[in-house]
This record gives structure tokens, C-alpha cells and sequence, in this order.
């Protein structure tokens, strides 16, 4: 068993000074050199800002923080931590469960190449959001002070593409959109490079699965609850899933009986955190181990959040956050067990 933790990051400035504080913090971590083995040493800068300027300028000055702040060029930052062209990065396992009263899900990977920060930040042009950093710029999940949670999901590499990464378009549904609505509008507007599912509910109780890849877009939408894994289920995009699904469906339909119980937030995040559950898993090796337990309660605003194997749970409540009360907490620490 090898000790994991994740650093809690709380921020409230304009996007400049959020990257520039966010690479301060970095600067004498190994996040440079776990990043460089996995992106290209340059992109093409000019593309990617016509796409950001288009959806997200305010990321473009996010990274130009975060490049003063690690004391790096522009262009290095950009091909680091961007989210554009990335090469083809290794399967992920994501579970989520929407009901018109929570959002839940269990992030699935390996711990070497996780960026092991949870970020709140307020920044002046854009709403404020909470989520678990991937590549620091973009999110793993995360919701937004309108009530908006998001997270994504890996599908396949069919019809690999350069385009944006999920986690970055993550980033720019939770800075930029306020319902479902806005957020599939966005997400069939944004250039993907993969195949990738989106999970996505709102304020309102909405709820819908975004099945995105660098072709066609299509929407899920449900009813009184839905469940989102790792395969497409829509059959005009089924031809694009990875030979071997069956533990994305086995885990779908675990999911799709737990609809059935009525169980509250606190002990739907419960069942999804415990290591005695069905869909927490402990093959690290094979990047396929629980690192993070994510959720929301739209009626009370309420994120709970855990680590793999952590007695820390952070109860935050968003909008008293939002509203300029910090949470106490600096990190989160659990542990990693291979199973």
C-alpha cells in the first residue's frame, strides 16, 4: 500500500493571475516532466488560439499565467497543458449516475499520471467552478456555481483527430455554461480529437450523456435517472467502441439497478467510494484503479468529495464558497492498494 494524496487549491483573481498562482505552486513539482513524456514538444499555437479565442479566451490567458508561473516560453506551456493535439492518451475508466437530485461518479486510472489537485477557483470573467485538474488547465469533472456538473468519460481513439481534449472541453462547459442546454450546444460546436462520452446534469434536475466524437455528435438525454460509462449506446456511433466493452457494460448495469434503490446523495457517494463496492477498482497497473469519488446535490449545493481509500471527505457547500467562504482543508490523503 503507497500513500496518495491530492493538493486543494482555492483561488479567486482573473484568469492571469489564477495560471500564474497555479504555476507558482507547481514550480518545483515533477508535473513538468510527467507531461513532456506524454504531449508533443510543440503545437500548433496559431490553431489553437483561433479555437480557444472562440470558446474560451480567458484559457489563453489562463496558460499565459501559468507559463510566467513555471517560468516557461508560451509555446512550451501551450503543447504542456493546453489540451490541443494531444497524442493519444491510454483508456481511462469514468462511472457516473444522474438523478434529478445528484451526480456521482468514480474516476478510474493511474495514479502516475494524475495530476493529484483539486481546484477551486473564481475568476473575473467566467463563473466559478470546483473540480479534480487534469493536465492543470482542463478537469476531470467538476460543477460551476450555476448548478452545471460535468465529467468525462474515454471511449476510443476510432477517427483520432487533432481537436480538443475532453478534459479541456470540461474546462470551457464549466467556465462558460449555466444548463444542459448551453452545454450540448457547446460540446457539438468544439472540435474533438477522440471518442469520448460526456455525462452532464444541471440546476434544474436535467441530465443528459453527450456521446462526442471528431464526426458526430449525438445526445442522450434522460428521464428520472441516467448512467454513463465508457462505450457509446446510441447505434449510430456503437461502430466506434473498443473491441472489449464487457466491463463498461457489466458496470452500466450495475448503475442501472442502483436507480432502483432511491438512495440518497450521501449514500450513493458512499456506495460508489467504498472499496467493497462493484465499480471501485484497485487494477493500478493496468490503469485501472479508483482515484477519485466526485458528487453533487443540486438542492443543497452540496460537493461531496473523496480519494482512494481516504477517511477525508470534503463536505463543501459551493455557493458559500462562491460567496467568499473558504474551506479550511489544503489536501486530501488516501492510499493506493493494487488489487
Amino acid at each position: 500500500m503507497s500513500n496518495f494524496n491530492v493538493s486543494i487549491f482555492q483561488i479567486r483573481d482573473s484568469s492571469f493571475q489564477i495560471g500564474l498562482k497555479t504555476g507558482e505552486e507547481l514550480r518545483n513539482t515533477s508535473i513538468l516532466k510527467i507531461f513532456e513524456s506524454i504531449t508533443k514538444q510543440e503545437i500548433d499555437l496559431h490553431n489553437m488560439k483561433s479555437i480557444y479565442s472562440a470558446y474560451a479566451p480567458h484559457l489563453l490567458e489562463e496558460l499565459e499565467g501559468l507559463a510566467q508561473g513555471l517560468g516557461i516560453p508560451m509555446n512550451k506551456a501551450a503543447a504542456l497543458f493546453s489540451g490541443y493535439d494531444v497524442p493519444k492518451t491510454e483508456a481511462m475508466g469514468c462511472s457516473t449516475l444522474l438523478t434529478k437530485e445528484y451526480y456521482v461518479r468514480n474516476y478510474d486510472f493511474s495514479p502516475a499520471l494524475y495530476d493529484g489537485i483539486f481546484s477551486l477557483v473564481q475568476a473575473d470573467k467566467t463563473f466559478a467552478s470546483a473540480g479534480y485538474n487534469l493536465q492543470i488547465l482542463g478537469r476531470h469533472d467538476g460543477v460551476n456555481e450555476k448548478g452545471l456538473v460535468a465529467g468525462l468519460h474515454f471511449v476510443s481513439h476510432d477517427g483520432y483527430a487533432k481537436g480538443v481534449s475532453p478534459w479541456a472541453s470540461i474546462r470551457m462547459v464549466l467556465d462558460g455554461c449555466s444548463s444542459i442546454d448551453d452545454a450540448v450546444a457547446m460540446l457539438k460546436e468544439i472540435p474533438h480529437s477522440a471518442c469520448y462520452n460526456f455525462s452532464l446534469g444541471d440546476q434544474k434536475g436535467n441530465m443528459a450523456e453527450v456521446e462526442a466524437s471528431s464526426e458526430k455528435v449525438i445526445v442522450r438525454y434522460g428521464g428520472s435517472a441516467l448512467a454513463c460509462v465508457n462505450h457509446f449506446q446510441d447505434e449510430r456511433l456503437t461502430s466506434k467502441n473498443r473491441d472489449s466493452i464487457e466491463g463498461s457494460i457489466q458496470r452500466n448495469k450495475h448503475l442501472l439497478g442502483l436507480m432502483d434503490k432511491r438512495l440518497s446523495h450521501h449514500d450513493m457517494f458512499h456506495h460508489f467510494k467504498s472499496v467493497e463496492s462493484p465499480i471501485f477498482f484497485t487494477d493500478y497497473e493496468n490503469l485501472f484503479g479508483t482515484l477519485h469519488t466526485f458528487s453533487y446535490s443540486y438542492q443543497h449545493s452540496r460537493i461531496l468529495t473523496t480519494i482512494a481509500r481516504s477517511e477525508q471527505v470534503l463536505d463543501i457547500n459551493f455557493l458559500d464558497w462562491v460567496n467568499g467562504e473558504d474551506i479550511l482543508e489544503g489536501s486530501l490523503s488516501g492510499f493506493i492498494q493494487e488489487g
